[in-house]
């Protein structure tokens, strides 16, 4: 029997936001790029936290596995920087690395920005979650998310049963 309603993390990653030195702009904006997509009933879990892979780790594992969240989606930590270790936090808590998310996000990005190919955005599998990169600027956010999404429904049937509408208007529009 599928799932009805499931439950989405939302994890913003930066050091300036966590010590409430920057306004978040990258939570809010998967917030609600997500509240435009999604159109069944689903939970949000959101968190900031700072730019560190031992504290990144345990929120993903904690995400996943205490909080059973269905889809986990990050923002911040995937540039070329000595502190962006999103990346490798994510490769480090998932079984399975779903490269053509990667591939996907990056393809679609570079056609408007061409720094792009510096972005590290990544997507894996740990348990029944499924855990998505996402860049930190707004508009990085929208392209990614419209970039990916139409495959999330189907790959978040196959790990937790869930069953999601999407607003393939919508979604198919920001692709």
């Amino acid at each position: 029997m599928n799932k009805i309603k499931i439950k989405i993390g939302f994890i913003t990653i930066s050091d300036r936001a966590a010590h409430g030195e920057y306004e978040d702009i990258g939570g809010p904006a998967m917030q609600t790029w997500i509240q435009q997509a999604i159109l069944s009933p689903y939970e949000v879990e959101p968190i900031i936290i700072e730019d560190d892979q031992t504290l990144i780790e345990q929120t993903m594992i904690d995400f996943a596995d205490n909080k059973n969240c269905d889809l986990i989606l990050t923002t911040g930590g995937t540039g070329p920087t000595i502190r962006d270790v999103t990346p490798e936090a994510t490769h480090a808590v998932c079984e399975r690395i779903f490269d053509g998310f990667a591939q996907q996000m990056r393809s679609v990005s570079l056609r408007t920005v061409p720094t792009a190919i510096l972005s590290r955005q990544t997507a894996g599998s740990r348990g029944k979650s499924l855990i998505i990169n996402l860049p930190g600027k707004p508009d990085a956010i929208a392209v990614c998310l419209g970039a990916v999404f139409l495959a999330v429904p189907k790959c978040l049937e196959l790990l937790s049963d869930s069953n999601i509408q999407i607003d393939l208007d919508f979604v198919e529009q920001e692709f």
